[in-house]
């Protein structure tokens, strides 16, 4: 019985046989060990774990192990999918001693310790028995047998099937083909059997696949004859209307005994994947390939190699909707028994795949775990021996799997350009996907806006869409910036978050720019990078494409009017020239005006009053508090931002026009570039002009400065108007002393 895997009959006749023999003797102790070891053998194969555990322990308090070293492995499998992982690993330590050479004792090592990772670190997918297809027998190896995947097919030994009488090897009735169909609202209907004798026979049917029109049928016939050790095989059949044709076996092993089953092909149905224990393999149950051509029919069958393979076995081959293929296997670390893996396809390689990946739990469980179909890339179905099954004992039932939508939502925080702390409410938020849907809000008091589900449930962000966010507030310039975020390609949670900003419509104080004292050099020492400062410009503008930017310079109130006019204008030209030649800003975009001291800036004092910074409110300071004295004149020195226009086009934009050198280099008439918003070009060293005839001759420059022209001191002709008229020529005149 044993020896022909009569392992249901067996079992009770090798434990009579253990009960009957004695201790006494070498002999009767030998043949007492190895009735046991039969006896757990037996409950092994017939998916009786705790009772197979019970008997190994028998062996091996007989010392079996001496003789057999693979009771106490096969012990430790029993231990681990019973879940005693601290028993199971001492027993694979003690295999590890009695065959040092053999790392299927690592396996299971490292499966114990993986097995705590896996559950601790569960992947979304939720499992659920489907009750409706199961019984307290054998269901197993789903799969879609129609186009529409709404007819399943899978195995059972559920009673009702072709086969007559008990399975002498598991115990059970004979397996047979059933299907089930899926209703309109998802529900499957009561499974029938499948009626044609050329599919269910009195031998055991499992294990179905189908090419891509499936039309072609490929499944396991397992024979049972007595006194017999037949191996399993592959059948083939047509569907001719709607009946399956007759079967054809599949001629792809040498011996009888040798068993080949689990089919699975690709679409074309020209590439068939398969389980056997043939000779040439890596140990156990491997997957082979066998290759259809129309003159010579299944080519000699090939191992899948050891990118696929282990030393342990590889069973329940399927391919994905994405070409992948998934299998089971007991011989990589898992979490017990056969755990489902996902091997990718090799990119650019027809049929070939590599780098198989644990599935992890729940999906995976401490019991064997096999046969996944998809059916979508969210679901699917597989079959599963653990706890919560239908029948008793751990029995394999089918089950399903859904991975749930990722969880995605939005918060959008607006704040001021520059500072983010100065958060705006009431800014309208308008957010746009790829799949068409939009919706806008309002930020609160806090400047936030969030978004995560409808009031019917549904979720704002989607899976696999990608969206662009805009803002716009009354008092603000538009921003030109569409901030976009995508959910494509992401398969975990995601709280997406963006952060925006809006540039109020009032005058931009920019970050402190300094001078040495009476010149426009952009000072940079120890204390200031005054350039790092005009970046906040640079900034600015290409955060805005389309702004013209005003940047005024105003000094304090000391010395005369004409002189801090000249260094106002100047230092302001500077940092034209600095955005212009160093950051490579369009000069066109760019207007810098020279204020003087005439529009001094105001601050808060003590008791929170608004006060203008005059020179007289400065000067009752300058001996009673000299540090708040040099405070206020600090803060009227100051460079300052006021947009002109925000629809600047470099295409349609007029050349600046070349600004006309000033007689006295006060910079009048500066101010009239603000109306225009075509800039003057920054400075450049040109040849001393000459006076015109009736103006007053310009003061001498002290020796040893080079005295540039103020900017801004002709009237720019805006973009589109007519060409001004030329000034009468100048009259020469002689170049006061000192004059550069």
């Amino acid at each position: 019985m044993f020896r022909s895997e009569k392992f249901c009959e067996a079992a009770d006749e090798c434990a009579l046989a253990y009960a009957k023999l004695t201790r006494k003797g070498k002999r009767a102790i030998d043949m007492k060990s190895d009735m046991a070891f039969k006896t757990g053998e037996c409950y092994r194969q017939t998916e009786h774990m705790s009772d197979a555990h019970d008997w190994y322990e028998k062996a091996i308090l007989l010392n079996y192990q001496a003789k057999v070293p693979m009771v106490v492995f096969y012990n430790a499998e029993m231990l681990r999918n019973m879940g005693e992982y601290k028993k199971a690993i001492e027993n694979y330590n003690a295999y590890k001693k009695l065959v040092p050479g053999d790392t299927k004792a690592d396996v299971g090592i490292k499966s114990c310790e993986m097995t705590q990772e896996f559950k601790a670190n569960k992947t979304k997918h939720v499992v659920s028995n489907e009750e409706k297809l199961n019984t307290d027998g054998f269901e197993m190896s789903p799969m879609f047998s129609d186009k529409k995947e709404s007819l399943l097919m899978f195995s059972t030994t559920r009673a009702g099937g072709a086969g007559g009488g008990k399975d002498p090897r598991s115990c059970d009735n004979y397996m047979d083909l059933w299907t089930s169909q899926k209703d309109p609202k998802g529900n499957w209907s009561q499974p029938e059997v499948i009626k044609n004798p050329e599919i269910n026979t009195e031998d055991n049917e499992g294990t179905v696949c189908f090419d891509g029109r499936s039309k072609v049928m490929f499944f396991t016939r397992c024979p049972n004859i007595k006194k017999q050790n037949l191996g399993c095989n592959i059948f083939m059949a047509e569907l001719k209307g709607k009946e399956w044709g007759d079967t054809v076996r599949l001629n792809l092993k040498n011996h009888d005994s040798i068993s080949v089953g689990h089919p699975c092909v690709t679409e074309d149905g020209k590439f068939l994947i398969f389980a056997s224990d043939m000779p040439g393999g890596f140990g156990g149950r491997d997957l082979w390939y066998t290759t259809f051509e129309k003159k010579s029919g299944w080519a000699a069958p090939k191992n899948m190699g050891a990118e696929i393979n282990t030393a342990g076995n590889e069973l329940f081959p399927t391919l994905g909707k994405n070409g992948e293929l998934f299998y089971s296997t007991d011989g990589m670390p898992g979490m017990g028994g056969l755990d489902i893996v996902k091997a990718a396809k090799v990119a650019g390689e027809e049929n070939k795949w590599e780098n198989p990946v644990n599935m992890g739990s729940p999906i995976n469980s401490e019991s064997n775990d096999y046969g996944l179909v998809e059916f979508n890339e969210r679901r699917g179905y597989f079959t599963s021996e653990r706890k919560g099954s239908a029948g008793k004992d751990l029995r394999p039932d089918i089950w399903s799997y859904e991975l749930p939508p990722n969880l995605f939502d939005l918060k959008v925080i607006v704040a001021e350009r520059g500072d983010k702390t100065k958060r705006i409410d009431l800014v309208t938020v308008n957010v746009v996907g790829s799949d068409g849907t939009s919706w806008s809000g309002e930020t609160g008091k806090n400047g936030e806006i969030y978004w995560e589900k409808y009031p019917n449930g549904d979720r704002y962000i989607k899976e696999n869409t990608s969206y662009k966010v805009s803002i716009g507030k009354a008092g603000y310039y538009e921003n030109p910036k569409i901030e976009e975020f995508t959910t494509v390609g992401l398969n975990y949670d995601q709280n997406f978050i963006v952060e925006m900003n809006l540039l109020p419509r009032k005058p931009i104080r920019l970050p402190e720019v300094r001078y040495p004292l009476g010149k426009w050099t952009l000072l940079v020492d120890s204390t200031i990078n005054s350039k790092d400062s005009l970046n906040f410009v640079y900034d600015l503008l290409t955060e805005y494409p389309g702004m013209v930017l005003e940047l005024s310079s105003h000094t304090d109130s000391r010395g005369s009017d004409k002189a801090n006019q000249l260094l106002s204008d100047n230092r302001a030209k500077e940092c034209v020239k600095y955005l212009v030649t160093e950051k490579g800003i369009d000069p066109k975009r760019l207007v810098p005006v020279g204020k003087g001291e005439r529009e001094p800036t105001t601050w808060k004092d003590e008791n929170g009053q608004s006060v203008k910074l005059t020179e007289a409110y400065i000067n009752q300071f300058k001996t009673t508090n000299p540090k708040k004295f040099e405070l206020l004149h600090q803060l009227n020195r100051r460079t300052e931002g006021k947009v002109l226009r925000m629809d600047y086009n470099p295409a349609a934009a007029a050349a600046p026009v070349q600004t006309a050198p000033a007689a006295t280099g006060t910079g009048a008439g500066s101010g009239s570039a603000t109306t225009t918003g075509t800039p003057a070009k920054p400075e450049t060293k040109t040849p001393a002009a000459t006076p015109a005839t009736g103006t007053a001759t310009p003061k001498p420059t002290p020796a040893g400065t080079a005295k540039p022209t103020p900017a801004g001191t002709a009237k720019p002709t805006p973009a589109g108007t007519a060409t001004p008229k030329p000034k009468p020529t100048p009259t020469p005149k002689p170049k006061p002393a000192g004059q550069q």
